[in-house]
């Protein structure tokens, strides 16, 4: 008797287990197809979508009563859902305002506009915080402060304390460039070697004109950029620059 016990209840766990397996990979499909925001960045719809998908992914997962189905199709009815929301505030300001809201612009260059404030059911102390975590701590720093439809406050300061750029100050720059990483942990990014116009024999030449015996599993990061600079480090090393190496 005992042992038909032990024996159901192993089918059992390995039944939850198997629904878990395949309800995870489930939500997983979900959140990639809807995209990558962070959930700060979401919209307020987008995460009540997220909260009740996670909230529905628990119930099929441990209750073997419940059809996997039950717990699957509620899922997607909430992705069909959220695209469809998305095609109608894209096309439809109103209807965005409505799902989404609005920026409001909570400070403006004769201070604080308290009706917005309240109206957003917001303290001084939040906004202060806000600040601060933008590198602002004074009101007379801030020329606009406007709240987000994600919940975050963005800052334009006062041109006098804005940051300097290249182009405020007529400096002369070279064109930015994106590293492209060739050997990740002693690992050689074999689809990344076509875009940096480079090949294997390459690499290993480079390693053994600069490192010497080092071979590649012992590199921690390569990266090469269009103006020829290599940024390279040993797992067992400091990093290392190479400027203007010559890749043809």
């Amino acid at each position: 008797m005992r042992k038909k016990s032990n024996v159901a209840y192993t089918k059992r766990m390995l039944t939850i287990i198997l629904r878990s397996i395949i309800i995870y990979l489930i939500v997983l499909f979900v959140f990639r197809i809807m995209g990558k925001r962070q959930l700060g960045q979401m919209q307020p719809f987008e995460l009540v979508l997220t909260l009740i998908i996670a909230d529905l992914a628990t119930i099929p997962m441990a209750e073997i009563s419940v059809p996997v189905l039950h717990g699957i199709v509620p899922l997607f009815t909430l992705v069909i859902l959220h695209f469809l929301l998305t095609l109608l505030t894209r096309l439809s300001t109103t209807l965005s305002a409505v799902v989404s809201g609005k920026p409001v612009i909570l400070i403006n260059p004769r201070g604080i506009d308290y009706k917005a404030m309240k109206k957003l059911s917001i303290s001084i102390d939040d906004i202060f915080e806000a600040m601060r975590g933008l590198g602002y701590f004074s009101l007379e720093q801030v020329e606009y402060a406007i709240m987000e439809p994600n919940g975050k406050i963005s800052i334009l300061p006062k041109a006098e304390l804005a940051p300097a750029t290249n182009q405020s100050v007529g400096a002369q720059v070279e064109k930015a460039v994106i590293p492209i990483n060739i050997i990740s942990e002693g690992k050689i990014l074999k689809e990344n070697l076509a875009l940096a116009n480079v090949d294997e024999a390459f690499v290993e030449k480079f390693l053994k004109t600069n490192i010497g015996k080092a071979k590649i599993k012992d590199v921690l990061v390569m990266t090469l950029d269009d103006n020829g600079a290599v940024y390279l480090q040993l797992k067992q090393g400091q990093k290392q620059i190479f400027e203007n190496v010559r890749v043809a």
